[in-house]
C-alpha cells in the first residue's frame, strides 16, 4: 500500500482528498496544525471510511518539527502539500503572514523531499497565478502576470521554487491550479468550516443563510460583467480532491511528461457572484439578507478554466454541477448548526 503525506489535510479540501485517498486504497498520513480547521474533522474522515487517518498536529514553519516527523515516518511515497494560508484580502493587509507560511513550509518540505529520497510532490496551486486574464477561458499557456495580491505572489512563486527543484533533483511534480471550490462531502460529515469570518463566498452564504451572519457583503457591482459582480468557475471540492488522486496516480506511475506539470482544474465555465446567490436561493428555498459593497483589493474581474488538458492527460473532468454544489454545502451548514 502507497503512503501519501497530506499537509493541511484536515483543512477543506485537504479532508475530503484524504478521503477520496483512502477510498483508492492509499494510507494517509495528515499534517495540519489546525489554524483554520477543528481536530473533530478527523473524526467525519473516519466515519466515511472507516480507515482513521494517522494525523500529527504541526507546524510546517519550525524546520525541527518537519525534520523530526520525517525522520519517525519514512517510506513516503508521496505529498500532497495543501498547509497554507488562502484569503487574497487578508494577503494583501497581512503579507509577511502569507510568505512565512506558504513559501517557508513549501521549502522545509522540498529539503526533506530531498534527504528522504521523496519524489513525488502534488502543490496545491491556484488560478491566482494568471492575474487579470487577457482571454477567457485560461488555458495553462496563459502567460503568469504580476501578482494582484500577495496570496497570488505565493503560489507563483512556489511554482517556480518546485520548477526550479525538479530540474536538479529527482523530484517530480504536479501544481493543481484551482477555481473556486465549494460544496462538501454527500456523507454530511465533512465539509468547509472556516475558523472565525469566512474568506470564502459560499461559507458566507450559508452561515447568512443559518444565521449566523447578518447578512452577504458582495464586494463590487460595478464590474464589467453582465451583472456588475466577479465571475469565477466554481468546482465542487468531491470533484477536486478526485483530480488530486488522479494526479498523484500519474506520478506514481511515472507518466509525467516532463518533470514539473500544471494543470487547471475548475469545471469550465463562469458564475458571477449575484448567479451563485441566486442558484442558493433557488436551491435551498432560502432568502439571502446581503447588501452591494466597496471592491475588495486584490480581486480580479472574471476567471474561469480551459480543462482540456486536464480532461486529457489526468483522465479527469469534473462531474457536479453548481446546485450540486451549493445544495451539499447547505447540508453541512445545516448539520454543524443544528439546523432541521
Amino acid at each position: 500500500m502507497k503512503r501519501i503525506l497530506v499537509t493541511g489535510g484536515l483543512g477543506y479540501i485537504g479532508s475530503h482528498t484524504v478521503v477520496a485517498l483512502q477510498k483508492a486504497g492509499y494510507e494517509v498520513l495528515i499534517i495540519d496544525n489546525l489554524s483554520n480547521t477543528s481536530i473533530d474533522v478527523l473524526q467525519g474522515i473516519t466515519e466515511i471510511t472507516n480507515i482513521p487517518p494517522t494525523f500529527e498536529r504541526l507546524d510546517l514553519r519550525v524546520k525541527n518539527y518537519v525534520t523530526s516527523f520525517f525522520e519517525r515516518y519514512n517510506n513516503i511515497d508521496g505529498i500532497i502539500h495543501f498547509a497554507a494560508s488562502k484569503a487574497v484580502g487578508e494577503s494583501v493587509e497581512n503579507p509577511l503572514l502569507y510568505y512565512e507560511n506558504n513559501v517557508t513550509t513549501l521549502i522545509h518540505l522540498l529539503q526533506e523531499c530531498k534527504v528522504h529520497g521523496i519524489s513525488n510532490f502534488i502543490f496545491s496551486s491556484s488560478c491566482t497565478v494568471y492575474g487579470e486574464p487577457d482571454s477567457l477561458p485560461i488555458d495553462e499557456e496563459a502567460p503568469i502576470k504580476k501578482a494582484i495580491s500577495p496570496y497570488g505572489n505565493t503560489k507563483q512563486i512556489s511554482e517556480e521554487i518546485i520548477s526550479d527543484v525538479c530540474n536538479v533533483s529527482n523530484l517530480n511534480a504536479i501544481a493543481l491550479r484551482y477555481f473556486n471550490p465549494v460544496g462538501a462531502h454527500p456523507s454530511g460529515l465533512i465539509g468547509e468550516l472556516p475558523v472565525g469570518i469566512p474568506q470564502n463566498l459560499v461559507p458566507y452564504i450559508t452561515q447568512t443563510a443559518a444565521g449566523v451572519r447578518k447578512e452577504l457583503s458582495i464586494f463590487g457591482n460595478d464590474y464589467p460583467t453582465p451583472d456588475g459582480s466577479c465571475i469565477r468557475d466554481y468546482i465542487h471540492v468531491v470533484d477536486l480532491a478526485d483530480a488530486h488522486v488522479k494526479a498523484i496516480e500519474r506520478l506514481i506511475r511515472a507518466e509525467n511528461s516532463t518533470k514539473f506539470r500544471v494543470f487547471n482544474v475548475g469545471t469550465g465555465m463562469g458564475k458571477s457572484v449575484l448567479e451563485i446567490v441566486s442558484a442558493f436561493e433557488r436551491v435551498t428555498g432560502e432568502t439571502l439578507n446581503y447588501k452591494i459593497v466597496d471592491r475588495r483589493p486584490g480581486d480580479v474581474v472574471a476567471v474561469y478554466a480551459d480543462t482540456k488538458k486536464a480532461n486529457d492527460e489526468l483522465r479527469w473532468k469534473a462531474q457536479h454541477d453548481i446546485d450540486a454544489a451549493l445544495a451539499s454545502a447547505w447540508a453541512w451548514e445545516k448539520k454543524v448548526r443544528g439546523i432541521d
